[in-house]
């Protein structure tokens, strides 16, 4: 028997086991007093029903061991206790949670995820110290208003319950860093979410949301947004002013187009797969410099455009399941794409075994045919007896919903009149006609409003003076890819709102000049040409002068004066005669050419 009473005695989990007669809601007494003296207490798992009032009580209570000891030793000291700030009751059968919380203000911590809740008590207003609240996987349909006066709370995790609306004052939590709200049932956003300026991950996913808020921009921290799978159609444009985003999920809503991103410099990661998306234009690429991973699987997308390879850090791209035809070779120039996922597209001038070699052999077939491209630019299917209604016939919702006129790879020589006149009162903002055999800029263009003109693939002899004075001066972007330029004619200052111009596989021997007079240039793509010198003091001039690609030109040397151009955050110069910078130091990026050319310069 006293051996029987010594082993139990000596037992280190006497105390802290149920017994077997215990009820279900009785909490073990070890449990509890070394809660009093750690100041945290873990009642997960344990089929509990209803929270025990001595949990709720332990920091007011007398322990009960204080009746029985008239001496206590150092470890006994009960009213010496610490308040309890971590109280963990997940994954039980709760149903509700007494008021009593309240006894509890020190907490900094209350996790009660995975139970029956159907409500959160209001008193849960008086923990004024809580930092992390967990509710997730429980059966809400409402939050107390008293829960937006935890000021000091940093996480909340609210997904998978039964929430379809919020309290107005949620913008009350001015600490929120963390807010999950996935898998419920909300439709709308409180406006007062612009005042949740601390937010660092905000997401929404798999709601019933039609719309955001356009004053979301106003998260000022916020780095991760998810909204996935709700039912949006439209982004406002303020979201493109979120400069700290660094992950964005749009996936399986209900896009046709997608925002530009001027202010998201650091966006790494943009999620648009499974929406309605027909077009990527130069506008949605430009600023991306950080872009690492973009996907845009199941989609209704027909093309890319040239300057995907603007993207020099992107690592995936994802274009399964869309309507792609064919890809620009200088695909195959991006340096860290290590994952190009292209299944499920009506691809013609890539052979089926070419694809599935994988990225790297794909890549290096796509290097091979940039030359090929350059001896045949106007490459295309013709308009023939067989060419199928939808593939001749011109794309009205592009033109309405999208602002885009669509006429390209028909290898025409002229735009039919029927393709303007399709157009009406619609405003529209790009134009289209690339992979023709056009010889001038239609006379019809001035008739339009529009920020993009691609070109590429057409057969231009030269720009003459009468063309140039057709090109609206509100024009953004001109693309003349593949052609046969040999000049610029100097009236192209007049584009004074000029932000990209694309000049790839021509016959430019010299740096146009007129291009260095176009102050609000950002981005000049020059590959592929026979450029044999630039001019770095003109080119310091173009102040937002971003990207430079001068690839596979007939440089014979890079003045180090171009070092001092700093704001330039991709310089392309691979495939030039010169012998320095070497290869290593072009492989390092454009900082350290930059930084190496200033160390040339003399002094």
């Amino acid at each position: 028997m006293a051996a029987a009473r010594r082993g139990k005695a000596g037992d280190p989990r006497a105390g802290f086991r149920r017994d077997a007669g215990e009820p279900g809601s009785a909490v073990p007494q070890g449990l509890i007093r070394a809660a009093r003296k750690n100041g945290q207490l873990n009642l997960a798992g344990r089929d509990l029903s209803e929270v025990p009032a001595n949990v709720w009580r332990i920091n007011l209570d007398i322990p009960e061991e204080a009746h029985q000891n008239l001496s206590f030793g150092a470890a006994d000291r009960w009213w010496e206790q610490t308040d309890l700030t971590k109280l963990i009751l997940a994954s039980n059968k709760l149903q509700c949670l007494s008021e009593d919380v309240r006894l509890l203000p020190a907490l900094t911590v209350l996790d009660v995820h995975d139970n029956q809740l159907t409500s959160i008590p209001s008193a849960i207003g008086f923990l004024e110290n809580l930092q992390k609240l967990s509710v997730s996987h429980n059966k809400l349909k409402n939050i107390p208003e008293e829960l937006t006066q935890l000021k000091h709370l940093k996480s909340l995790l609210l997904q998978h319950n039964e929430l379809s609306h919020l309290p107005d004052g949620f913008g009350q939590l001015i600490s929120l860093e963390e807010l999950d709200l996935s898998n419920n049932q909300l439709a709308t956003i409180p406006s007062s979410f612009a005042s949740l300026t601390s937010l660092v991950q905000l997401n929404l996913a798999h709601n019933q949301l039609k719309n955001l808020p356009a004053e979301i921009s106003a998260m000022k921290s916020l780095k991760q947004l998810d909204c996935t799978k709700n039912q949006l159609e439209t982004i406002p444009s303020e979201l493109a002013s979120m400069a700290s985003l660094e992950q964005l999920y749009l996936r399986k809503n209900k896009l046709q187009y997608l925002p530009e991103f001027p202010s998201c410099k650091l966006l790494k990661e943009l999620h648009v797969g499974e929406n309605q998306i027909e077009v990527l234009s130069a506008e949605h690429l430009k600023h991306l410099n950080s872009l690492c991973v973009l996907e845009l699987r199941d989609n209704k997308l027909k093309s890319l455009p040239d300057e995907i390879t603007l993207l020099q850090g992107l690592e995936r791209l994802d274009l399964t399941n869309n309507d792609i035809s064919s890809l620009p070779c200088a695909l195959g120039n991006l340096p860290q794409l290590k994952l190009l996922a292209l299944e499920g597209n009506p691809l013609r001038t890539i052979r089926r075994d070419m694809l599935q070699k994988g990225t790297q052999e794909l890549l290096k077939y796509l290097r091979s045919k940039i030359q090929d491209d350059i001896a045949s630019p106007n490459e295309g299917s013709p308009v023939t007896a067989m060419t199928l209604p939808s593939e001749s016939r011109i794309n009205i919702h592009a033109i309405t919903a999208l602002k885009v006129l669509e006429y390209s790879e028909k290898r025409a020589a002229v735009i039919p009149d029927e393709i303007f006149n399709a157009v009406g009162s619609n405003s529209v903002t790009t134009v289209n006609f690339s992979k023709n055999q056009l010889n001038e800029i239609p006379k019809r263009y001035s008739y339009f409003l529009v920020d993009v003109i691609p070109h590429p693939n057409n057969s231009f002899l030269s720009l003459s003076l009468s063309n140039v004075l057709k090109l609206n001066a509100a024009f953004l972007c001109l693309q003349f890819r593949n052609n046969f330029l040999t000049s610029l004619p100097e009236e192209m200052e007049a584009l004074i709102r000029l932000q990209i111009i694309n000049l790839c596989f021509n016959r430019f021997k010299i740096f146009p000049n007129v291009l260095y007079r176009i102050p609000t240039l950002e981005t000049i793509l020059l590959s592929n040409n026979q450029v044999g010198s630039i001019d770095p003091l003109q080119i310091r001039k173009i102040d937002k002068l971003g990207t430079l690609d001068l690839q596979n030109n007939d440089l014979l040397q890079v003045p180090p004066e171009l070092g001092n151009c700093v704001n330039l955050r991709t310089l392309l110069l691979e495939g030039n005669p010169f012998r320095t910078p070497r290869a290593a130091i072009l492989a390092k990026g454009t900082a350290a050419v930059l930084e190496y050319l200033r160390s040339r310069i003399p002094t």
